[in-house]
């Protein structure tokens, strides 16, 4: 594929106000974008929405800018979670969508991320024509008069998004729900949802400042909303990220639930045929799964990754231990209110509790040595240390897993091990590592 220049995985991500992220640059994006889409439908349109960072303004103008000089009506959303942008981008049939947020990161970071018509993340070829066209801006023919674009504000955005979630919602009446919503996008809309079922609703972390995004909140902050579970004797909570696309659950104990958890309450409940995670989920979940008759299958780390494999298995069901969780029959893109609302529902049909799922599924015990090598793509490929990867999966005789794989920055092996004895997985561990050791220091 050919090297990017601007567009990570996810878009465009940087220091607001610094290089790319200036004014001047995402106008330039903005323009480049218009031009791009212009080429296929020339009354072209494009929904905006952002989290809550103080950046945000900046940029939604900046890149409004650029899209209006060539020709592209813009619809601002205002602010809307990542998935509400998703799902508006369909609802209005809009061309693209365009989020600016920067997820679970500080609010100094910033960040531009396109949808395409179909509200996922927009097609490879796409963005390439797009950065190709960044630094031709200079050279477009001027649009003027009528041919300029619009900015228009869809003060309906929010409403709908809401209503979508709350069509989705099973009754939580009995159930007292704690939310931390990360003072970011979900700050209005989860409360509204999770009242509108029927739940006592207490939310904190609702009052974003521009600066207080995910600050010792979200998903990446748990023990303010496990505490408060547990002293205010409430059933469950539930945390987002700052743009709300991943969630993640306590128990009434105040016990973690994470990925591996909604996934294998999920495919129990759904009935699903298949489950996808990544390389990181527990082994665990892998056991229990197949106790239920449902293949799990892995992938390298990234819900990218986790989305094209269940794409192209014509899949539903998959995810992170980050609570990026996919219910593609639902919604194409990472949901984290939808996703607390599946689980829940998911709760309610089996007639479970959230404590119940954390007891049922013990993580297995796990264990990482990184031993220091010359040539790591060699060692990896050494017969001897294949076969010790042989010897020790023969060893945990499928009641645990090695995963054997170089390190992406450093001259480094990693020998993780996992299973139901801990000491065995070391054991295993430190004979493996010590074979890599061993054809490390030959020069293997």
């Amino acid at each position: 594929m050919t090297e990017r220049k601007y567009f990570g995985t996810d878009g465009v991500r940087a220091v607001a106000g610094e290089f790319p992220l200036t004014s001047d640059w995402v106008m330039r994006l903005g323009a480049a974008a218009g031009e791009v889409l212009k080429r296929r439908n020339s009354r072209a349109s494009v929904v905006i929405g952002k989290d809550t960072r103080q950046s945000g303004d900046m940029l939604e103008a900046a890149l409004a800018a650029g899209l209006t000089s060539r020709g592209v009506n813009v619809i601002h959303l205002g602010v809307l979670p990542t998935p509400g942008v998703s799902y508006l981008t369909r609802h209005l049939q809009a061309d693209a969508g365009v989020v600016i947020s920067a997820s679970h990161n500080p609010y100094q970071d910033n960040g531009i991320k396109f949808f395409g018509a179909d509200g996922q993340k927009l097609n490879d070829a796409t963005e390439l024509e797009i950065e190709a066209a960044i630094d031709d801006v200079a050279n477009f023919a001027p649009v003027t008069g009528v041919d300029l674009g619009s900015v228009t504000n869809y003060t309906e955005a929010e409403r709908l998004y809401t209503a979508f979630l709350r069509s989705h919602a099973p009754d939580l009446s009995g159930l007292k729900i704690a939310l931390d919503c990360a003072n970011g996008a979900a700050y209005r809309v989860a409360p509204k949802v999770f009242q509108a079922a029927g739940a006592d609703v207490f939310a904190v972390y609702t009052t974003p400042d521009g600066r207080n995004i995910n600050r010792d909140c979200g998903s990446t902050h748990m023990d303010h909303l496990r505490l408060i579970v547990r002293e205010g004797d409430y059933d469950l909570g539930v945390a987002f990220d700052g743009d709300a696309d991943r969630a993640l659950l306590v128990d009434s104990r105040g016990n973690l639930i994470h990925g591996d958890h909604m996934l294998l309450l999920g495919a129990r409940a759904r009935g699903e045929k298949a489950v996808v995670a990544t390389i990181m989920t527990n082994m665990a979940l892998e056991v229990k799964l197949r106790e239920a008759g449902i293949p799990l299958e892995r992938t390298a780390v990234g819900d990218r990754y986790v989305h094209e494999r269940l794409h192209s298995k014509g899949l539903n069901l998959g995810g992170e231990q980050s609570g990026h969780v996919l219910f593609l029959d639902v919604s194409p893109t990472g949901d984290g209110v939808l996703t607390a609302l599946l689980t829940l529902a998911s709760m309610k049909k089996l007639e479970t509790t959230l404590d119940e799922l954390h007891d049922d599924l013990v993580m297995f015990p796990q264990t990482l040595v990184n031993v220091r090598v010359g040539d790591k793509k060699a060692i990896a490929r050494d017969a001897a240390v294949q076969q010790a990867v042989v010897d020790a999966e023969r060893k945990l005789a499928g009641k645990g897993r090695i995963n054997l794989r170089p390190s992406g920055t450093e001259n480094l092996i990693r020998v993780m091990v996992e299973g139901q004895d801990e000491a065995e997985i070391h054991e295993i561990a430190a004979a493996v590592a010590k074979v890599v050791e061993e054809r490390g220091a030959a020069g293997a």
